[in-house]
């Protein structure tokens, strides 16, 4: 079954992490939802979300993909974090996907695995850099890089997931059981 890792730290955005799990597990994806530093994680907007394990517990090696949820506080530690950082970059190594919406691409160029061609949440290109920053498209595909705007986006962003993953007959299913605008 195609695998993907969702690592939450504390201030992570609980709409982007929620979309994230629930489309692609609607899509047969096998979602790992790993705490940075604890095994319940509080959001952004104080939700707090149960994890399936800890980050250090991943097996790594049956990865197909790592999706980074945004939120300014959850992104930073993430950026900062040497097992995500170590995963990411082993993720672009062995030619896998990964993805980050809203503040998360930021994490992404800590680790040095950001595509050329990117989107984020406005203002945060700033952080990152303005070449390859396109502010006008919601969800860009760079690669195996995948990168979108912010909560707005979330659920066309974890579509996109699903098609490259799963493709486009498993998109279309699940696209059209929500009533998804994409």
């Amino acid at each position: 079954m195609t695998q993907i890792l969702v690592p939450l730290a504390n201030g992570f955005e609980e709409t982007e992490a929620i979309a994230i799990i629930d489309i692609c597990r609607r899509g047969d994806i096998e979602v790992i939802v790993a705490g940075i530093d604890s095994s319940t994680i509080m959001g952004a907007h104080n939700i707090s979300i149960n994890t399936d394990c800890l980050i250090e517990e991943v097996n790594t090696g049956n990865l197909d993909m790592i999706v980074l949820p945004g939120g300014w506080g959850g992104t930073q530690i993430l950026a900062q974090n040497p097992t995500v950082q170590s995963i990411l970059k082993q993720m672009k190594k062995s030619d896998k996907y990964i993805g980050a919406i809203c503040a998360a691409p930021y994490a992404l160029d800590a680790a040095g695995v950001l595509s050329d061609n990117f989107t984020c949440y406005p203002s945060i290109e700033t952080k990152i850099r303005l070449d390859g920053y396109d502010k006008n498209t919601c969800t860009i595909i760079d690669g195996k890089i995948i990168t979108s705007q912010a909560v707005g986006t979330a659920v066309c962003f974890a579509l996109q997931i699903v098609k490259t993953l799963q493709g486009n007959d498993k998109y279309q299913q699940i696209k059209n059981e929500i009533l998804a605008e994409c």
